[in-house]
Formats: C-alpha cells, structure tokens, sequence
C-alpha cells in the first residue's frame, strides 16, 4: 500500500483537529488563540491544560497521534521515493 495518500490522510486530521484547538483558543481570547498558531510547543499546552470541550480526549488524541503518524509515513514514503529515483538499471538497458 502507497504510504504517501496515507500521511495525506493522517494529515487532514491532524489539521481538522489542529483547527478546533485553534478556535476553541480564539475564542477564548485573541492573545491565546495567536499563541497557540505562532508557538508551536503551546499548543500543547493548551490541549493538556486550557482546552475544554466535551470529547477532548479524542480531539487531543487525534491531533497528536494523526500528527507523528503522517509524519512517519511522510518520511517512509518519501525515503520509498528515493529509492526508486536512485535506483540504477542493470547494464544493457
């Protein structure tokens, strides 16, 4: 299985979870909300310790877990890529 469309699908729900952070901080005040986009370790923070919704755990989980899971396969596919790219044909062709 390609595990390029896989990073793009860990990705997209990452960032949809990413976005409800980002809103829930807006809408809690604007100072928050530019922390948690411009500070990258904030986020964290703020889903551990400030974010309250009803299914934080899951939004939380989500984001984290969708995160370094496109990012591994980001990494395996493109190591994938390489591979063929640099791949040498056998004399004769």
């Amino acid at each position: 299985m390609p595990l390029l469309p896989l990073a793009i699908l860990f990705g997209l729900v990452a960032l949809v979870c990413a976005v409800i952070l980002l809103i829930h901080a807006f809408r809690r005040s604007v100072g928050t909300g530019v922390m948690v986009l411009l500070i990258p370790c904030y986020v964290l923070f703020y889903a551990f310790s400030q974010f309250e919704h009803p299914r934080k755990g899951l939004i939380v989980a989500g984001f984290m877990a969708c995160t370094v899971l496109a990012a591994v396969f980001l990494g395996l596919g493109a190591h994938g890529l390489s591979e063929l790219s640099s791949h040498v044909p056998p004399p004769g062709f």
